[in-house]
């Protein structure tokens, strides 16, 4: 038995270190060539796919890997739709599907609050607004050209609803393992096999574990002050864990919330959101995210360094 289980242990390994997840890469000024460079070595290593945020101008970054990359696919992950009118994002994506032989898809979302409300939108209705939006794209195909993959973002059963009604993927972020086989199930069989399907996974290589979840709870705090996220980790089972999110939240001492808040983080929900460990165990744990019929995207953070640091730590994993 001893003999077996070990045995099942190192295919079980073998596989993870032969998987290749995408991987999160944000072009952030000044340091936009150092991102392109690490993008050509996510397509040297092999790694399945590179996801650029709207943090660092997403379409611009895009068409800059259309050019400097060959064989690895990319999308934005996610542009929210309310940064460009559809007419111009068709043209802009379409541009890039054809310059790149079609390695490129649009990945989609409303956004959040706070980010809306900066630029002067509402939130009111998200689900008729990306409906409509995606319609005038594709209206819009036959001056623009031929489309590439569209993605939405779906954390809640509402939006993946409508993603499998009218795009070609779905796109979560922060989504809990535990809870995103039993999600896809809202998906018919022959649908799901057609369908992209990632997950944005905070990721820290480190065996220190106590300074990879501080990294992760100061990553998720903004996060947790949004009402879908709250809703969403709540239809996972994690209640009492909202609860005392909201209690904070709800208190009127805004100076200590942030503190707060990460000293209110359950390391089971932390865990079930993020990845820690070291090399090995984040592959496996990447590789399961694989196994739950999710790609998983590595958001990576470090412990010692910024973003190509990081990234740096990932590909020493999969060599």
């Amino acid at each position: 038995m001893t003999m077996s289980n070990n045995t099942n242990r190192d295919t079980a390994t073998a596989t993870a270190e032969s998987f290749r997840p995408a991987i999160s890469l944000v072009a952030t000024a000044k340091k936009r060539a150092t991102v392109l460079d690490l993008a050509q070595q996510a397509e040297a290593h092999g790694f399945a796919g590179i996801a650029c945020p709207s943090l660092g101008a997403a379409m611009g970054f895009c068409t800059s890997l259309a050019h400097v990359t060959k064989t690895i696919k990319f999308w934005t992950s996610i542009q929210p739709i309310y940064y460009s009118h559809a007419i111009e994002m068709a043209n802009t994506a379409a541009h890039i599907f054809e310059i790149s032989n079609s390695r490129f898809s649009l990945g989609l979302g409303v956004s959040h609050g706070p980010v809306i409300n900066r630029l002067g939108a509402t939130t009111a209705t998200p689900l008729a607004d990306i409906r409509n939006y995606v319609q005038t794209m594709r209206n819009q195909e036959r001056f623009s050209g031929e489309l590439p993959p569209i993605y939405l973002a779906a954390l809640r059963d509402k939006m993946l609803d409508l993603t499998t009604e009218i795009s070609q993927g779905a796109i979560w972020a922060n989504a809990a393992l535990s809870n995103i086989s039993s999600q896809l199930t809202r998906v018919a069989p022959p649908r799901r096999a057609e369908m992209f399907f990632a997950n944005m996974v905070p990721t820290v290589i480190s065996t220190d574990l106590g300074a990879a979840h501080e990294i992760h709870r100061k990553t998720l705090v903004g996060y947790v002050s949004l009402p879908n996220y709250r809703n969403y980790w709540r239809s996972c089972g994690y209640d009492e864990q909202i609860d005392a999110f909201e209690k904070i939240l709800d208190s009127p001492n805004k100076e200590t919330r942030s503190s707060e808040i990460i000293a209110a983080m359950d390391t089971k929900w932390l865990s079930d959101c993020t990845i820690s460990g070291d090399s090995d165990t984040v592959r496996e744990a990447l590789w399961a995210w694989s196994q739950s019929g999710v790609l998983p995207i590595a958001v990576m953070s470090s412990t010692s360094g910024g973003q190509a640091k990081a990234v740096s730590e990932l590909f020493d994993a999969y060599k």
